[in-house]
């Protein structure tokens, strides 16, 4: 379900809004679309935080709790 929510949010928020013209101008543009859609566009699914909060978060969250392990031991 994720990949189709993806895909429709690609198609409906840049594909059919910019009609690109050959293969490279929709390389360069889902390169743009895929960094905003990563790092500046708030999902809801997300409590409204971007796939790179979550990411980093959950990445911090982890080496934090891999050090805690460490001075544990």
């Amino acid at each position: 379900m994720f990949i189709e929510r993806l895909w429709r949010s690609v198609k409906y928020e840049d594909v059919y809004l910019k009609s690109y013209s050959d293969g490279q101008s929709l390389f360069a543009g889902l390169e743009t679309y895929f960094q905003f859609y990563n790092t500046q566009r708030p999902h809801q699914h997300l409590a409204r935080l971007t796939p790179a909060e979550v990411y980093f978060q959950l990445k911090e969250k982890h080496l934090l709790e891999k050090v805690q392990n460490i001075t544990r031991t």
